[in-house]
């Protein structure tokens, strides 16, 4: 009896995907490790302006705010948005000039104009060099 070829790329897929989840996990800790090195962890802030002049990563469900050299804002999100680690954009609507814990944020493939994922922003913990 032969197998459905639906099912064999499904099984093939989970044989593939196992170990690439064990990789990412690790790349997105030690993106976290290399961001936050030499920084301090601060009291953690309910919203930052979005005005600041930063540029966004992703560690697995961090979103990582780089604002210089010596600040970088960590939030810890629900998930949904890894895709920014791949260089899908974080789009969020804000009726005030601050990204604050519970917005959501939806990323969005920008080739091919589409949603890949949303989550909702946590808390942001900056990490400051130290004095």
């Amino acid at each position: 009896m032969r197998a459905p070829l639906s099912m064999v790329i499904a099984l093939g897929a989970v044989g593939v995907a196992a170990p690439a989840a064990s990789i990412d996990r690790s790349t997105a800790e030690e993106r976290f490790a290399k961001a936050t090195a030499g920084l301090v962890p601060g009291k953690p802030v309910d919203c930052i302006s979005e005005r600041l002049p930063s540029r966004l990563e992703a560690a697995g469900r961090r979103l990582i705010y780089k604002v210089s050299r010596g600040l970088v804002y960590v939030n810890e999100t629900a998930g949904g948005c890894e895709n920014v680690a791949r260089g899908d954009a974080l789009v969020t609507r804000s009726y005030t000039s601050r990204l604050c814990r519970g917005d959501i944020g939806q990323t969005v493939d920008l080739t091919a104009n589409t949603p890949t994922g949303s989550c909702s922003l946590g808390s942001f913990t900056p990490y400051r060099a130290p004095r």
